[in-house]
């Protein structure tokens, strides 16, 4: 199977929760979002309540790093992926992980061609799934955002956002 392939499975799985809101509305909390949550190290110490975006991407890889063709790409174990795989609540906390595990990370140029399943950090402390790249504007899946954009409010959303407003790209498979 081809990596791409393998890569468009990230993008299943972060698409199929679109339309997952908190409950109530601005709390950061509620049963989804909670499980969300649970992906990260985080959630022994507050539970829930807390911004939730890069939680989100977190428990994206969680179930992703589930499918046995997806362990096959990476050469893992079940134990190995869980070892590897993101636990960070925070958006920033990606680039130390993604450093720790000598992945890509690319910068905001435009010059670097984005690939699908690509996480995109922002300028303002966000993070998201690259849906698809345009030269100049990225289409991503977020948590813990809104139809305007926020990157701290509502639920899961397909976006549309200038390329200007990424901090760094990392990629998890060529």
């Amino acid at each position: 199977m081809s990596t791409y392939a393998i890569r468009q499975k990230l993008i299943t799985i972060a698409r199929q929760e679109i339309g997952v809101v908190e409950s109530p509305a601005g709390s950061n909390k509620g049963k989804r979002v909670e499980q969300y949550q649970s992906a990260c190290d985080l959630s022994e110490e507050l539970k829930t309540g807390w911004p939730w975006c890069a939680a989100f991407v977190c428990w994206c890889i969680k179930e992703w790093l589930k499918d046995p063709e997806v362990l096959a790409a990476f050469k893992f174990t079940s134990k190995q992926a869980e070892a590897w795989r993101p636990k960070t609540a925070a958006a920033y906390g990606f680039h130390t992980w993604a450093e720790k595990h000598n992945l890509l990370v690319l910068n905001d140029d435009p010059l670097n061609v984005l690939h699908t399943a690509d996480i995109v950090t922002y300028d303002f402390s966000h993070i998201g799934i690259v849906q698809d790249d345009e030269k100049f504007m990225i289409m991503t899946v977020e948590g813990n955002t809104d139809g305007e954009g926020s990157r701290d409010g509502g639920g899961v959303f397909a976006k549309t956002r200038p390329r200007s407003l990424a901090k760094k790209f990392i990629r998890l498979l060529p």
